[in-house]
């Protein structure tokens, strides 16, 4: 039962250090040199962890950690040179925990630990990315607070019960990959975002409104209405969550020349695209201004509706506006019209 006790401990630990390496070290440096944490003999590795050098270091860097953790984008950028530096302490930490087994069995624990590092680690990133989304910082603050105390809490459980810890790190485990693809696209969408942002002001003059899509988006379109549309014009978007709409999907949102109330949002993606028709009767249409994006909002005008928001980059400010308007006209034009036709009636 040893060896699968040095596993637990070594994987527990992993998963900590992917979310902070030098807390990590520190606390257990920390706690093996006051005393407050006796090792057993298979885990006497890590007692070269209580040792000054490296106490120092793993203190003074988890200092500089703990102040940029809480600044937004800051912390971004810091997970980002961390991508490497985490897995490797955790391989590292792992190997010291098996002490002195066969060296296959440190490679292969060494390649789990990694790989259990590089899991929190992606969690930990992307999570930074969505709160960086909004400018405040306070979001920022107590994500960081939480995930120090994450890992406290954390080492205090992987050393009391490192079976449990072991089943708490499957299930944390398992819920970040089945919600893996949708935050890697969501990870992927703010990163083109800051980056459009910092390399183009946003602007507010209107340039023409394209009519023409992307081939393979185009083929997608023509089989969504069945060729019998022309497009209007197009813009390229994001999609955000709704009923009918997943999150996150890089797509093109069309309007066709047919007077009537549809927009369509088509999405090309790998194996199976995604397209869909939007009926806005009894929806306002708008846009607005974020820290990141310029959104083309959907207002439903009746309860029970869902809202529509399709993010794009901030240097089409005036192209959001622009579309937002064409799209209002057409849809009071269209109302009017039906008005009038009541009245006659």
């Amino acid at each position: 039962m040893n060896a699968l006790e040095q596993l637990a401990v070594a994987l527990g630990l992993a998963g900590l250090c992917g979310i902070n390496l030098y807390l990590t070290v520190f606390a257990t440096g920390l706690a093996i040199r006051m005393g407050w944490l006796h090792l057993a003999p298979q885990f006497s590795g890590l007692e070269l962890l209580g040792g000054t050098p490296i106490l120092a270091i793993a203190g003074t860097l988890y200092v500089l950690e703990f102040f940029a953790d809480k600044v937004p984008w800051v912390d971004s950028m810091n997970d980002a040179v961390h991508t490497l530096i985490r897995p490797l302490g955790a391989a590292f930490l792992s190997i010291q925990v098996l002490g002195d087994v066969d060296p296959v069995f440190d490679v292969v624990v060494g390649l789990l630990a990694g790989g259990v590092a590089l899991t929190t680690h992606a969690a930990k990133a992307g999570t930074r990315l969505v709160a960086n989304a909004s400018p405040e910082p306070f979001s920022n603050i107590a994500l960081s607070v939480t995930e120090d105390v994450v890992v406290l809490g954390g080492l205090a459980m992987v050393y009391q019960y490192p079976y449990l810890s072991l089943a708490a790190l499957v299930v944390v485990l398992g819920v970040i990959i089945y919600f893996g693809p949708r935050m890697f696209r969501l990870m992927k969408t703010r990163v083109w975002f800051a980056w459009r942002k910092l390399s183009a002001p946003a602007s507010d003059k209107s340039s023409e409104v394209s009519a023409k899509l992307p081939p393979h988006v185009d083929l997608i379109f023509q089989q969504l209405t069945f060729g019998r549309e022309k497009v209007a014009w197009a813009i390229p978007c994001v999609s955000s969550a709704s009923k009918q709409i997943p999150g996150h999907l890089s797509g093109w949102l069309v309007g066709t020349e047919a007077e009537d109330q549809t927009v369509h949002f088509v999405a090309p993606r790998r194996g199976r695209a995604f397209a869909k028709s939007l009926e806005l009767r009894g929806y306002k249409a708008g846009a607005e201004s974020r820290f990141l994006t310029e959104n083309l909002v959907f207002y439903p005008l009746q309860k029970g509706q869902p809202k529509f928001v399709f993010q794009c980059d901030r240097p089409r400010r005036g192209l959001v506006e622009k579309v937002a308007t064409v799209i209002q006209e057409r849809l009071a034009s269209t109302t009017e019209v039906r008005d009038d036709s009541m009245v006659a009636a």
